[in-house]
């Protein structure tokens, strides 16, 4: 019974934090998918049709960032980073999520997890596919190659290395029309999936528009899959908009206006370009907040949204278009935004929040946590420097001139990002991240009051980041949960009590926070209501003192109205390999606490996990202080 009565409350707390607007769409959503009449919109291999023909689309097509690879005339720069990774591709090893290579083989089924050796059946309708099972593994290890995101280095190697690569591309992609029967199998599971695989087909197409193996028949057969595909994405766009409501809206509604506009000829074109662009420039105004921050919550997912917003703006004006203003003025925010958070010397952002390792258009040889190019390649879009002294490549696949406006200076000094909760005390050799949030959306990990902290370019207290997300409870609550983050928990209980998948019920809230600065120092204090499953009334207090001009800080935790049987415990996250650093602790009666020092794990890159550390302080009672101190 209590069980039940358990359940019941979490179920109230999820419609109350979500809506019934949400909820009442889930449950619909759920009811068609069981009963199978979802299964009914969704035709499995329909009829062949010939709905354009390749000198309709060439005659007809919209305009895109260029006009074919002929048009293109940027300085060509083979690199050995672009040769090793197309000698690598060509032997069957492929990269997946910018961070691990497996050798999948030169015939790839397109349907196989390399993770786990699981295979899924191509002949299921897409709605019977359970895309969280534990024997089949992490379904993002199928859907990776799928997006089609590699033909980005493709074309790079084809360009900077004066080869041909066009009979490899299309190869590719006749591959998988003739593995994944419409709406079948895991690939048409995910709209947004769908959606990046057709951006990216675009782009080979056009690249290759006057390449003789781009011949009818070969056409034929993609625009047949672009068309269904795209018809997918429509009929099943308010799962994402509803259900969702995170970058999946964004990059299908940027489909359909793309595909509309580029495609004019096909059935329901004009329908998908209006709607498209419509629904596109709502989700930026929903989930691009007035400060500049996202809802998700995510730094890697706030650069998705960054090359989004790239593609919108850049084709719309190819094609004498506008978005409404306040489409570019988000984009304008949120390229403030990241610049703030970003280390000047290497580009590289807080691990914070959810990351899949996604980077859906790569024109680069750049790691993959540097955020640079993509950040460049907007802010030339819309005509602004932002203060980036090296020029990307990015820039001119998007036939994009350097920004002439009055560069934007990030000064040392302190930047509040209130509406997403996002304090940053930035000085010449050091980055202070805070996190102290208002959720009005859904968070995806349990870490307010984080605190990330660099030092010279180097990440020295740390966000473990996200590893994978279908593994044991274990390894996910870890990595999505409290424990994994500098700030404070209760025994062993999260901020917010842990659901199913990525739901969290009783969220954190910020109750009130400050950043200030006095002669010496700049100050942070916050607080935050957490930890409701076990106390409703329970606080938490941070604050942060940070030494002008020197590595040195001084943080104090005070947790408000604790039980008096569970001890706080402050955690410190340390990289494997660190600087030097001390660490001085007291609880409120002045006495030491002593450091427990257990192992931890850190996942930079999606898939990968290395051992790392945390600095562990207890107490039975309400506060603990603490100095931080990097020695080097």
């Amino acid at each position: 019974m209590h069980g039940v009565i358990l359940n019941v409350k979490n179920s109230v707390n999820l419609v109350k934090n979500m809506g019934w607007r949400y909820a009442s769409f889930r449950i619909k959503h759920e009811f068609l998918k069981r009963s199978g009449l979802l299964k009914k919109k969704f035709p499995q291999s329909p009829r062949f049709k010939q709905y354009i023909s390749l000198n309709e689309w060439k005659e007809k097509a919209g305009n895109f960032f260029f006009d074919s690879k002929e048009t293109i005339s940027f300085e060509k720069k083979p690199s050995v980073t672009l040769k090793e990774w197309f000698d690598n591709y060509t032997a069957g090893k492929f990269v997946f999520f910018n961070s691990t290579t497996f050798n999948i083989g030169k015939d790839y089924n397109w349907i196989t997890n390399p993770d786990t050796g699981y295979v899924y059946d191509v002949q299921k309708h897409w709605t019977e596919i359970r895309d969280f099972e534990t024997e089949a593994g992490d379904i993002k290890y199928v859907w990776e190659k799928s997006r089609f995101c590699f033909l980005y280095n493709i074309i790079r190697y084809d360009y900077h290395f004066n080869q041909d690569c066009a009979s490899i591309v299309f190869d590719e992609i006749l591959s998988w029309i003739e593995n994944n029967p419409v709406n079948s199998g895991p690939n048409y599971v995910c709209s947004q999936e769908i959606s990046l695989r057709i951006l990216n087909w675009i782009f080979a197409l056009y690249y290759y528009r006057n390449s003789p193996y781009l011949t009818e028949e070969v056409f034929s057969k993609i625009q047949y899959a672009v068309y269904w595909q795209m018809h997918h994405v429509y009929k099943n766009i308010h799962f994402s908009r509803v259900a969702v409501r995170n970058n999946h809206a964004i990059t299908e509604t940027l489909a359909l206006y793309v595909v509309g506009l580029l495609f004019p000829i096909f059935p329901n074109a004009a329908q998908w370009k209006k709607k498209g662009k419509h629904w596109f420039e709502q989700e930026i105004a929903h989930q691009v907040y007035e400060d500049g921050t996202y809802l998700q919550f995510s730094m890697n997912y706030h650069r998705v949204v960054i090359q989004l917003l790239t593609w919108a703006i850049a084709l719309a004006e190819k094609n004498s278009e506008r978005l409404t203003p306040v489409v570019y003025e988000r984009a304008k925010k949120s390229l403030h935004f990241l610049r703030v958070c970003m280390n000047d010397s290497n580009g590289w952002l807080p691990n914070y929040g959810a990351n899949d390792g996604a980077l859906f258009f790569p024109f680069n040889d750049t790691h993959f946590r540097d955020y640079r190019p993509q950040l460049q390649a907007l802010a030339n879009t819309l005509n602004i420097n932002i203060d980036i002294d090296q020029k990307y490549e990015d820039t001119y696949w998007y036939d994009l001139k350097p920004a002439s406006q009055n560069e934007e200076k990030i000064i040392d000094g302190l930047y509040e990002f209130k509406t997403g909760g996002y304090y940053v005390i930035r000085e010449k050799n050091s980055l202070s991240f805070i996190r102290c949030g208002k959720h009005k959306d859904r968070p995806s990990q349990a870490d307010n009051l984080h605190l990330d902290i660099w030092h010279k370019g180097v990440n020295v207290l740390t966000d473990a980041g996200s590893y994978k997300y279908n593994t044991d409870k274990r390894t996910s609550k870890y990595f999505a949960g409290t424990s994994s983050h500098n700030t404070v928990m209760l025994n062993g209980y999260d901020q917010m009590l842990k659901g199913q998948r990525f739901i969290w019920y009783h969220w954190s809230q910020c109750v009130d926070v400050k950043l200030y600065e006095v002669q010496n120092e700049y100050r942070f204090e916050g607080t935050i209501s957490a930890f409701h499953y076990v106390d409703k009334n329970i606080l938490h207090k941070r604050e942060v003192i940070k030494q002008k001009g020197q590595p040195l800080w001084i943080i104090k935790d005070r947790v408000i109205n604790k039980p008096p049987s569970i001890a706080m415990k402050q955690l410190w996250h340390l990289p494997g390999d660190h600087l030097p650093v001390s660490f001085k602790s007291i609880d409120e009666k002045n006495n030491n606490n002593t450091v427990e020092n257990e192992t931890a794990y850190t996942s930079n890159l999606y898939g990968q996990k290395e051992i790392s550390e945390v600095k562990i302080f207890r107490s039975a009672h309400n506060t603990i202080l603490t100095e931080f101190q990097i020695n080097g």
